[in-house]
Formats: C-alpha cells, structure tokens, sequence
C-alpha cells in the first residue's frame, strides 16, 4: 500500500487531499495544528491523524516518528495567509517573518525529517503548494508582501532540494492550486475545492522524476517564475 502525509489537513484543499487519498487505496498520514475538523468526520481505517506544528521542530519529529512505513508522497500543504497589512508603511516584521516560518520552512522542515523514509527503490513525489503570488514575473499589484515573498522563497527551496534528492530518486512538484472557494480564500473564490484538487491530483498521478521543479497551475498551465 502506497503511504501518503499530508499537512494541513483539517480543512480545505488538505482535508481534500485526505479523502481523495484514501479513496484511492492510501494509507494517509495527516497532520492537523489543534483542530481536527473535517478529519473527524472520516471513518476510514488507513487514515492516521496527528497533531502536527510545522515551525516545531519537536512536533514534526513526533509526527514523523508514528509513520512506520515508506513514504511515496509528502504534500505540504499547511499555510497562512498574511492579511495584516494593506501597504508598505504597515508591513510588520515579526508577522513577516511568522508567515516565512510556516509557509517557506516548514515544508523545508518536513522534506529533512522525512528524508530517510523518502528515500527509496520507488520514485517519491513532494508537492510543494504554493501559489501565483509566489512569481516574481507576475507580480504586478505588489501589496501581500509576506505571503508573496513566503511562496517565492518556498519555490527557490524547492528548486535548490531536487537538484540534491533527485540521485535519491525524489522529485518536486510546486502547484498553485488556483484563487479556491476555501476558508482562506473566501466565498467569492471562482475556483471550487473538488475542481482544485482534481486538477492537481491529476498532476500528480501524471508526475515524473524528470519533471522534478516543474511550477504550474491545477489545470496545468506553466507558471513563470
């Protein structure tokens, strides 16, 4: 049975990921920060949940220590937006660099803990979920300036890792998984969850060692840096 973690996987695009996972034959690790939300709804006996804080590094041992197989697919998708601040005179830096924290080191914090159980005879696929606003090219209205710089820097992580883990059979894939009606990205989100992750599983079933750093849209649009 092929093993899958996923973080941030209480609500939205996460919980998605869990229950489209498990429908297909995973055995699904999902890490929720204090709530387990829509996690509590699903009765399925391959779904393991933990509590999981991607910026402890204590936490992320603990949850990676109760995975006791192989694993073939590490989402990460735990995030925050910024939403403190509209323009420059208010950028806060300690709210800065809270957002760099989880969205850009905490993956980065998963891919190193979970490294060893990555490594193996089988191709093992880390999806990176991060965003447009993330591309230095289209960043065209500025503002958003910690959520934007945690995605970029995110991206460039990305990047700098599957040149060393691809030896080790290990490939990146970065997604953007579109302005999604989420709780974070509100009702008036034209994209819907289910098409969301449709697409981007998609992606991944379709994913290759060789396409390792490859940044692209749910529906599979090439993103430009």
């Amino acid at each position: 049975m092929r093993t899958a973690v996923v973080t941030g996987a209480s609500r939205g695009i996460g919980s998605e990921f869990v229950v489209r996972l498990l429908e297909d034959g995973w055995r699904v690790y999902a890490g929720y920060r204090s709530n387990k939300h829509r996690l509590e709804l699903i009765d399925n006996e391959n779904l393991v949940c933990h509590s999981l804080d991607v910026t402890d590094n204590e936490s992320i041992k603990k949850f990676c220590e109760s995975i006791s197989s192989n694993v073939d697919l590490l989402i990460n998708n735990a995030g925050v937006p910024d939403g403190r601040w509209r323009n420059i005179r208010e950028i806060d830096d300690s709210w800065v660099l809270e957002v760099l924290d989880i969205n850009s080191v905490g993956p980065v914090r998963m891919v190193k803990e979970l490294y060893d159980k990555m490594m193996h005879n089988s191709h093992t696929i880390v999806v990176m979920i991060s965003s447009l606003m993330g591309s230095i090219d289209d960043c065209h209205s500025g503002r958003s300036y910690a959520y934007r710089a945690s995605k970029a820097a995110l991206n460039m992580f990305s990047v700098a890792m599957k040149n060393e883990a691809y030896d080790d059979n290990i490939s990146f894939l970065i997604l953007h998984p579109g302005w999604v009606k989420t709780r974070m990205g509100g009702e008036g989100a034209p994209v819907e969850l289910t098409e969301s992750v449709d697409g981007m599983l998609k992606l991944i079933n379709n994913h290759r060692l060789e396409d390792s750093g490859r940044f692209v849209q749910y529906d599979g649009v090439d993103l430009p840096w």
